[in-house]
């Protein structure tokens, strides 16, 4: 059974950094693409960012290139994404996901979400 587990959202200032977590379990971890998603109030769910399963190849969302960064340890089954000169339209609750199939990059279907972890950055 897939497992994502989302940590390190919290409140921070317009400008600041943080940095997300997500530790998953229940398969090989390093075979699998790996991506992170947003939500904010009223809106959809949109794509942020993805790590291709061995760590080469990333891909961003337009709005936060240059900003943020995923990246993953297969070591520690855990992907990060760094998110720096955060802005108040960065607000949103951030979930991990990942594919049902190996080796597939891009991903067209994330299979597996995490329970998200709530971002809110203040103006």
């Amino acid at each position: 059974q897939v497992q994502l587990v989302e940590s390190g959202g919290g409140l921070v200032q317009a400008g600041g950094s943080l940095r997300l977590s997500c530790a998953a379990s229940g398969r090989t971890f390093s075979r699998y693409t790996m991506g992170w998603f947003r939500q904010a109030p009223g809106k959809e769910r949109e794509f942020v960012a993805a790590v291709k399963w061995n760590g080469v190849s990333t891909d961003y969302a337009d709005s936060v290139k240059g900003r943020f960064t995923i990246s993953r340890d297969n070591a520690k089954d855990t992907v990060y994404l760094q998110m720096n000169s955060l802005k108040p339209e960065d607000t949103a609750v951030y979930y991990c996901a990942a594919p049902g199939s190996s080796y597939d990059y891009p991903v067209k279907v994330y299979a597996y979400w995490g329970q998200g972890t709530q971002v809110t950055v203040s103006s």
